[in-house]
């Protein structure tokens, strides 16, 4: 009976699968060698247009399973409403800074903190949340009946700090600067422009040209990584069996990856390589200038520390000695060894 229904729910989704989907220019199709198709939609992540590209296409194609640019840090973000995201986005506090560092180590955790202020940054020029097309993806894949949900992603913990361990200590000072002080404002246009691959491959050639292993960590290596999980998403589906003597069946199967348009032409390069990610998913120790610039930061902070403590101590002990009271109490000491 549970055979029979399944063959009957699948049945109805392949009829509304279309043969041709009618689909956005985003979106690049690529194909198994068991059969399998894989439709990559590229977006860009402050997009209303891009998210209006995921929807169209998981109705159009039905899949049995949406992989998404995330990973398990990140998923959070999916059940959250566009309302609490967007004060989330804008509010960077010394707790988040403290999670950041715990999670991630304190050269990562900077960096992740200053990522996240450009984040913040492009969420108040524009009003609004990140993430908007993955959610989409995540309430679309729960419409169609037997499509998995997989996360599709490194771990970001992996990526910063394979990226920090990539970077000179003066890389880390000019990016960091960079950094703290984007102001430039953005505007919708400028967003829907990120989703044109040639304009998209020029910017990214402007930042392989400044920060190259900056490039090969946090895009190249992601790249094989997403490829690799599209992939593994693509293998064939068995069919439920009424008995187990009969023989086991298999169809190819249809997924659609949501990925930001940066990484659709690496994909689309390691797609019909053998892939091993066991490389990329290990974290270098500490370099040295890592190491020299932790004892700095952590050194400042002592001293300042030190300094703002001896301040208030020194200013204190100066009050309480200007009262009159105490001044009263310090004479009478003072007349005790004279009696």
């Amino acid at each position: 009976a549970d055979a029979d229904a399944f063959k009957i729910l699948l049945e109805m989704k392949l009829k509304k699968r279309q043969k041709r989907p009618a689909l956005p220019s985003t979106v690049t199709e690529l194909d198994t060698e068991d059969g399998s198709k894989v439709y990559v939609v590229g977006t860009a992540h402050f997009s209303d247009s891009s998210k209006k590209d995921v929807v169209k296409t998981i109705q159009e194609v039905q899949p049995d399973v949406v992989v998404v640019e995330l990973c398990q840090y990140r998923v959070s973000m999916l059940k959250m409403d566009e309302k609490t995201l967007l004060k989330e986005a804008k509010e960077i506090n010394l707790e988040k800074l403290q999670q950041a560092i715990k999670q991630n180590g304190v050269m990562s955790g900077l960096m992740q903190m200053l990522l996240l202020k450009v984040s913040a940054h492009i969420t108040e020029q524009l009003g609004m949340a990140p993430g908007g097309e993955f959610r989409e993806a995540f309430k679309e894949a729960s419409k169609v009946p037997f499509c998995k949900f997989h996360l599709g992603d490194r771990p970001i913990p992996v990526t910063f700090k394979r990226a920090i361990a990539a970077l000179s200590f003066w890389q880390k000072v000019k990016l960091a600067w960079g950094l703290c002080f984007l102001s430039d404002p953005i505007s919708k246009d400028d967003v829907e422009k990120c989703k044109q691959k040639d304009l998209l491959e020029q910017m990214m050639a402007e930042m392989i040209g400044e920060f190259p292993d900056l490039h090969r960590t946090i895009v190249s290596e992601r790249d094989i990584y997403l490829t690799y999980m599209l992939k593994q998403a693509a293998k064939q589906i068995e069919l439920p069996r009424a008995s187990e003597n009969e023989p086991r069946k298999y169809i190819p199967s249809v997924v659609v990856g949501v990925v930001g348009m940066g990484h659709v032409p690496g994909i689309e390069k390691n797609w019909n390589s053998d892939l091993k990610i066991q490389e990329i998913m290990s974290v270098p120790p500490p370099s040295t200038s890592s190491k020299i610039f932790k004892f700095v930061l952590k050194a400042t902070v002592f001293g300042l520390l030190g300094y703002g403590c001896y301040r208030i101590g020194h200013r204190t002990v100066q009050f309480v000695l200007s009262m009159p009271a105490t001044q009263s109490y310090l004479q009478r000491l003072t007349e005790v060894p004279q009696q």
